[in-house]
């Protein structure tokens, strides 16, 4: 695996860089060499924070931690990872653009406990035109971490988030 490892308000340090290096190259198993690892360290109001990505073809696979120590966060944030690669192998490397980010000796592995997907409730409901700052006070008004509307000014459908610290996320569609 190729690392990219970056800081914001942190200096990646020789430790820190070799830290990232064997915690998340545990998972070294699961991919190819070619696969690309991209790691960012930060630190904000003392919350010791790491975003790791590993971009493949038609998926991404994320986890971001944040704990008072940075070598904690690494811990954490690994054993996400690989919760999440061996929940969703069956379904990864069924699409098989993604399978070739995989290692052979992964993908010929047995899995055990895998959880079939099922959706148990399908709601539908009218979206009406309005701009993204109203969706989000209806949002709020709901009480929900995010909301769908129609956006009054590209006609598309867009999502607004709730993200940590109280701030907003939009999501625009790109075709």
């Amino acid at each position: 695996m190729r690392f990219i490892i970056t800081g914001r308000n942190i200096e990646v340090t020789p430790g820190l860089r070799d830290a990232v290096q064997d915690k998340i190259g545990k998972l070294e198993r699961y991919f190819t060499p070619e696969t690309e690892v991209i790691v960012t360290l930060s630190v904000q109001k003392g919350r010791q924070t790491i975003e790791v990505t590993i971009p493949m073809k038609g998926n991404i696979i994320r986890a971001e931690e944040s704990s008072s120590d940075m070598y904690v966060s690494i811990d954490l944030v690994e054993e996400i990872i690989e919760r999440q690669i061996i929940k969703y192998k069956k379904k990864l490397i069924d699409k098989k653009q993604a399978a070739l980010s995989f290692s052979q000796a992964f993908i010929d592995e047995e899995s055990e406990g895998e959880e079939e997907i099922q959706i148990v409730k399908t709601k539908r409901f009218g979206i009406k035109p309005m701009d993204a700052e109203e969706a989000c006070i209806q949002m709020e008004l709901l009480g929900h971490n995010f909301y769908v509307f129609l956006n009054a000014d590209t006609d598309e459908v867009n999502v607004v988030y709730k993200r940590k610290g109280n701030t907003y996320g939009l999501i625009e569609p790109e075709f």
